[in-house]
């Protein structure tokens, strides 16, 4: 195998070779690289191309902090657009292209941007494209959209399954390397339960980059050890290839473990990737710090990388950028990386330090005080112009720089709950302010904490103040010997007067763009970031946004802190729409409920409906009917004239209990519930906070101290929510307790003028049904078919002589078949979803379409209902002005004159004459059906004024569709406007 850029020593193993592809060509690696390091073994630099203006870029980093670095993984329906390719790990088969560029990676021709990049400088966006005006749809918006974006999709379906668990420990420990191996491992000895997860593949950290030594054996040495002692203790989980990318309330964290990322495809019944939720007591974040850049002429060139990423891919992945290496810094810590080359034999042509007192290195060349002031190269580093302390220049051919202008403590999941980073003069730095998120704590570098010694020992001392804090007793551990060297940095931030210098090299913002921004008064942190999208694009600014805020400060004559700093926010690396989504994809994506009667119904060949997520009959059609209307007719007919039976189950069932659960529903409706007797239903209207109501239904008293609320069906979950919040926020002194029973009870309305003698024959005979013992709106809880367990309801919807019996849940189809086996006698009817929306528009009840989120009790017509006694939600804005106008709209029944029109829900009601426009309008019909006990078409609607104009003639019109139908204003109760069948 012949790798151009491959040198000796690493933590690959050589005795697995790995063929992948890039961009349709193939390739060789080993088992343990990433994509970016067996690229640059093969002597690949140039791997993408920038956001705007499609310059040519190769990996700057070696983590999940890449910006340059962007590829498409795999094809067809496991295609992944925007992997770092720092972080993919190779295997065999594996397919990458590379991205945001056409026709092909050399040969860009979006790189024409590059070109006029003078008039796309930070902040064009919003000064262009103004005109001429009917230019934007036709041109400007489709060039827009063709060229945003950066991955593509393959538009087919992802084969492979998501999954979501949770997570519970004593200690959660983010980051596995000095500081969370050190943290984990002296948990774990304590006794407590604990995970640690980091990102990476491998555990170690930054202790795989560097060649030193630790307790006397190599870095690599000690993790293995300390990983394998983590590992056999039953109480820790050890959790690699795991991102920990937000810290949420009460302890939670959000995590990605990439199950199978790894693989070509996952194991069967095994998901590629699991969405965790982490419950945790404490938390320690250990995520060490990331190098930044330094800002000059043409940085940004293929080969120019960060000087600690050319150092972890020389020793642990035994990759060189290039055989001659220049490194410019203004730290010591970049001449370690000087020093590691060379003892690989990489040829160091020099190290370009901006401190005139910097430390000389053997073994190459030091140019203290100077600068590095612009590269050549088109798709990749050939030379660097080196400004010497003395203005003099001098070109140095190379084919990589690494460089690096200090380090940043990692501190993303310590912002996520609006924690504010503060400065630390010392290491020029911001580290993790006081207001961390609950229970978290911080240790090693991404606290500032920098040394190898400081890590271990912070990370030691952090978890045995957290277990202390928990009851437990942590071990002593003693600190292994490590490097200890502190910081030496002089502040180097970019090279003055270069021209186009990078700082944020995925969204190529340059200091140029800072300066534009300051001079246009973008001065504010968060203006800036939004003027320029600095720290906007994927990485969000990991490697640019310090820089940029050093930039801004000395424009504006303020130090770095007083200039302020952006925070971040979850999630800390993409995570993709398919852990989100975990199992809930395809029929899983929307489940489906089906009803107690569900299987009953399909045997009887029912037709079914969605409504919300429940599975409903829409009708039971019979041999001979052709049309769905002539099931439906019948089953209205069937009901009105004897009985029928409809599964009501799906409307929200509500348990209210405690000795306050009068008081608290008095509160929640706009009628009052306070004196409703045991035994007995009401109904009920709830108004929203603005005074609009929202839904309607019923509350039975069972007892004292227990009512059932009922909903309806869409509002189910809503109605639930709101009270909990009534009950826990608005009113938490209460005694109320609340339980959603919804699945617990099923349900079914009998309606008909049989649906007594009916349910006499199920309803256990100590148990007086008669109209004179159990009335119109009582209820009471039952036994039905010999000891049963039941509640009864006399309500209805029907308009009819009507009941709604519940029972638990698992009898429902049992009772379903005993009462149309009793209802045989009376020719009982199934009647689905379609025949109840009939018999409601005949009746006149309101439902979902009269309760559109704008109605008002007074436009219901239950404004009587409002009570001016108490007070209530929704009381207050419920009498504004606005809502109680004169003319209001108000619910109407409607009509057409000539019976044989059908009426269009939806349409618009006009004056019998003139114009038709907004102006004129006078309403509108909500809910239209034929009926067949009317033998006309009927709706119900909002007219204004509508209850002084009943007999009055009007248009509905359909403009839409040319429709045009004289119909008549009458009373919205069709059928039985005096109630005298539903008391019979």
């Amino acid at each position: 195998m012949t790798q151009v850029n491959r040198i000796s020593g690493g933590l690959i193993n050589r005795s697995t070779e790995l063929n992948f592809t890039f961009d349709g060509k193939n390739y060789q690696g080993y088992a343990g690289d990433t994509l970016a390091s067996a690229l640059l073994a093969n002597g690949v630099r140039l791997m993408g191309r920038s956001f705007k203006y499609h310059r040519p870029r190769g990996v700057l980093a070696a983590g999940s902090e890449e910006p340059n670095a962007l590829v498409e993984l795999r094809s067809g329906g496991r295609q992944e657009p925007n992997t770092r390719a720092t972080v993919a790990e190779i295997y065999e088969g594996l397919s990458a292209n590379s991205q945001n560029r056409w026709p092909s990676l050399k040969h860009d021709v979006m790189a024409i941007n590059d070109r006029f990049s003078a008039f796309l400088s930070a902040g064009f966006y919003y000064k262009t494209f103004m005109w001429p005006r009917a230019f934007w749809e036709k041109l400007y918006e489709p060039v827009i959209r063709k060229a945003a974006g950066l991955g593509s999709l393959s538009g087919e379906g992802d084969p492979d399954a998501y999954d979501k668990g949770y997570l519970h420990c004593d200690l959660l420990v983010i980051g596995a390397g000095p500081a969370g191996l050190s943290a984990a491992l002296t948990a774990g000895r304590g006794g407590a339960q604990v995970i640690l997860a980091d990102e990476d593949f491998q555990l170690g950290g930054r202790l795989l980059s560097d060649a030193q030594s630790l307790c006397n054996q190599s870095n690599a040495e000690w993790v293995a050890a300390t990983q394998a002692e983590l590992i056999a203790l039953p109480n820790v989980r050890v959790m690699p290839r795991t991102t920990v990318f937000g810290a949420y309330d009460h302890g939670v964290y959000g995590a990605v473990e990439r199950n199978a990322d790894h693989l070509v495809a996952p194991e069967e019944n095994k998901p590629r990737q699991t969405l965790w939720r982490i419950y945790s007591r404490r938390a320690v974040v250990a995520t060490g710090a990331i190098e930044r850049p330094i800002a000059f002429e043409n940085n940004d060139r293929p080969g120019v990388m960060l000087a600690g990423a050319t150092r972890a891919y020389a020793n642990r992945w035994a990759v060189t950028p290039a055989r001659s290496v220049v490194v410019f810094a203004n730290n010591d810590d970049a001449h370690q990386t000087a020093k590691d080359l060379i003892a690989k034999g990489i040829e160091v042509h020099a190290v370009v330090d901006t401190r005139s007192d910097a430390p000389g290195i053997e073994g190459t060349e030091l140019l203290a005080g100077a600068q590095i002031i612009g590269t050549k190269g088109r798709l990749g580093l050939t030379s660097v112009t080196v400004r010497l302390l003395d203005g003099r220049t001098r070109d140095i051919t190379c084919g990589a720089l690494a460089m690096s202008g200090g380090w940043n403590p990692n501190l993303g999941l310590t912002c996520h709950q609006r924690g504010r980073p503060v400065w630390r003069e010392d290491i020029h730095a911001f580290v993790p302010g006081s207001d961390l998120p609950a229970g978290q704590s911080v240790a090693g570098a991404a606290m500032g904490e920098m040394s190898t010694h400081a890590a271990l020992r912070t990370g030691a001392e952090t978890a045995r103040e957290a277990l202390s804090d928990l009851g437990f007793t942590a071990p002593g551990v003693e600190t292994p010997k490590a490097e200890d060297t502190p910081i030496s940095l002089t502040p180097f931030w970019h090279v003055a007067d270069a021209k186009r210098a990078w700082l944020d090299f995925q969204n190529d913002v340059t200091v140029k763009d800072v300066k534009l921004a300051h001079q246009e008064n973008f001065t504010s942190v968060e203006h800036l970031k939004r003027y320029t999208t600095l720290g906007m694009a994927t990485d969000q600014g990991k490697t640019s946004n310090v820089g940029a805020l050093a930039v801004m400060a000395e424009l504006t004559g303020k130090p770095i802190p007083e200039t302020g700093t952006t925070i971040f926010r979850p999630p800390y690396t993409p995570v993709s729409m398919g852990a989100l989504a975990g199992r809930a994809v395809g029929k899983d994506f929307h489940p489906t409920r089906l009803t107690p009667s569900h299987k009953w119904a399909e045997e009887q060949g029912a037709v079914f409906v969605e409504v919300g997520n429940w599975l409903r009959a829409q009708w039971f059609p019979k041999a001979g009917e052709t049309h769905w209307r002539q099931s439906v007719d019948r089953e209205v007919l069937a009901t009105r004239n004897s009985v029928g039976i409809c599964d009501v189950t799906t409307l929200g069932k509500i348990d209210v209990q405690g000795t306050d659960a009068a008081e608290f529903l008095n509160k929640i409706y706009a009628n009052g519930f306070a004196k409703l007797p045991v035994g007995k239903v009401r109904y009920g209207l709830m108004l929203r906070e603005d005074g609009v109501a929202y839904d309607d239904g019923t509350a039975a008293r069972l007892a004292e101290d227990h009512f059932v609320v009922t909903t309806t069906t869409a509002n189910a979950v809503l109605v639930y929510r709101n009270m909990e919040f009534a009950r826990q926020c608005l009113w938490p002194d209460l005694d109320v307790q609340l339980i959603s029973t919804t699945e617990a009870w099923a349900q079914y309305a009998v309606a008909g003028p049989n649906s007594r003698k009916l349910l006499q024959k199920i309803v256990d005979p100590e148990f007086d049904i008669s109209n004179a013992a159990f009335p119109f709106m009582g209820c009471r809880e039952i036994t039905v078919c010999g000891g049963l367990r039941a509640r009864l309801f006399r309500i209805s919807f029907s308009g009819e002589l009507a009941y709604e019996i519940a029972v638990p849940t698992r009898y429902g189809d049992a009772l379903m078949r005993e009462m149309m086996t009793a209802g045989a006698e009376f020719d009982v009817t199934p009647y689905g979803t379609e025949a109840l929306g009939v018999m409601r528009i005949e009746k006149g009840h309101a439902a979902g379409n009269e309760l559109n989120g704008t109605t008002t009790a007074l436009n219901l017509g239950l404004d009587r209902m409002v009570s001016t006694k108490k007070d209530f939600i929704g009381n207050v804005l419920s009498r504004r002005e606005g809502m109680n106008a004169k003319d209001a709209l108000n619910l109407v029944g409607v009509r057409p004159v000539d019976p044989s029109h059908s009426l269009p829900a939806g349409g618009h009601l006009m004056r019998r004459s003139g114009p038709v426009d907004a102006t004129q309008d006078q309403g509108y019909v909500t809910s239209a059906a034929y009926s067949p006990t009317l033998k006309s078409a009927i709706g119900l609607g909002f007219v204004k004024s509508g209850f002084e104009r009943m007999g009055e003639q009007l248009r509905l019109v359909n403009p839409l569709e040319g429709q045009e139908i004289l119909v008549e204003i009458v009373s919205p109760h069709f059928v039985d406007p005096e109630g005298e069948k539903l008391r019979a």
